[in-house]
């Protein structure tokens, strides 16, 4: 995204992604309507929303036997008043795509990051393991977008701080059948919490477990 910002506004820039595609499973892929209206600036709302997806305009939770609603977004000052559910490939593909329209754009899929170039301190650029070898790359400005196993941060000596909690998340797809609810997000009983996201086909689902357990 910001890749795709600064190329809009003229700026060079080089995105690197190790792997060669954006296929895989990232955890709740919800486009929230705050995502949205940038999307509807930007001029791309219509398109983006031509992707196949869901929607959720209003969200329950079943406490026991009882239905609390958590969530209605009828009312927001937005144009889009609804969580979309989209696979995150098709929306990276999506913002790779229009970024491309843009000659100062270059998306480098299978090059990943593997140390920073540094002169008297001061960060100037990445060395990358590319298809074809080893390469500099260089950088007015370098944004490490890495992820908790972070090689920009471990390189730069940033200091990581951790906040401990109680629990970890299995995540796991349950296969999904036409009369199956359309906005049961959450279900709390016999003190487990279950979480089900409406994927058309299939449910994903997160089951709140205690922590490495």
């Amino acid at each position: 995204m910001l890749g795709f910002l600064l190329a809009r506004s003229g700026v060079d820039v080089t995105v690197l992604e190790k792997h060669t595609d954006f296929f895989r499973d990232f955890r709740g892929d919800t486009i929230h309507p705050s995502t949205l209206e940038l999307m509807y600036e930007l001029g791309l709302l219509d398109k983006i929303l031509a992707i196949r997806h869901s929607e959720i305009h209003r969200a329950s939770a079943f406490v026991g036997d009882q239905t609390v609603t958590m969530a209605d977004l009828s009312h927001l000052p937005t144009h889009a008043k609804f969580v979309a559910l989209m696979p995150q490939w098709d929306f990276l593909n999506f913002l790779a795509s229009e970024a491309a329209q843009y000659p100062s754009f270059k998306l480098r899929m299978g090059w990943e990051a593997t140390d920073l170039i540094q002169n008297d301190g001061v960060t100037t650029g990445v060395l990358a393991n590319t298809p074809d070898g080893p390469v500099e790359i260089p950088a007015t400005l370098t944004v490490g977008c890495d992820g908790r196993q972070a090689t920009s941060r471990q390189t730069a000596h940033l200091p990581l701080l951790e906040e401990g909690v109680p629990i970890d998340v299995l995540w796991f797809r349950l296969s999904r059948n036409e009369h199956d609810p359309e906005n049961g997000l959450g279900y709390m009983n016999y003190g487990r919490f279950l979480v089900l996201i409406n994927r058309l086909d299939y449910f994903q689902i997160a089951f709140l477990i205690p922590k490495d357990g």
